[in-house]
């Protein structure tokens, strides 16, 4: 069994950067033998719902996590991007309420931000991931 993970994969609920379909791609998670796999769309859980149980009956940990805009409206720095992933049931229900507060609060021409402020309000049970070339680390 391989030790490697994708901890960041857009699906194609993230309909600007991927076209990944959840069968095939649960198909070759378990065809590679790994053990579990991170659906991370933008600012959605659309594709870890329909991944869930089908991931399950595969013998495939799902894990929930999300990619988040971060923009401080105070500041004119650029938006940056962090991967959130949730550890237990709790960071799961933080990171839900992060989405919502996202595109309740957060919205700038219709897309949807959190500020620092709020991820540290509901950091419990989430391991945050850097954004890569769009992070801000």
């Amino acid at each position: 069994m391989s030790q490697f993970v994708h901890l960041h994969v857009h699906t194609e609920f993230s309909l600007v950067d991927s076209t990944i379909r959840i069968k095939p791609l649960l198909a070759k998670v378990a065809e590679l033998g790994m053990p579990a796999v991170a659906i991370t769309d933008l600012c959605n859980f659309y594709g870890l719902i329909k991944c869930y149980t089908q991931a399950h009956n595969t013998g495939i940990k799902p894990i929930a996590g999300a990619d988040f805009w971060i923009r401080e409206p105070e500041t004119e720095q650029k938006p940056t991007l962090i991967t959130l992933l949730a550890m237990n049931h709790l960071g799961y229900r933080n990171i839900i309420k992060l989405i919502s507060r996202g595109y309740q609060q957060g919205q700038y021409q219709g897309i949807p931000y959190v500020r620092r402020q709020w991820i540290s309000e509901y950091a419990d049970g989430i391991i945050a991931l850097s954004g890569g070339l769009q992070g801000d680390i």
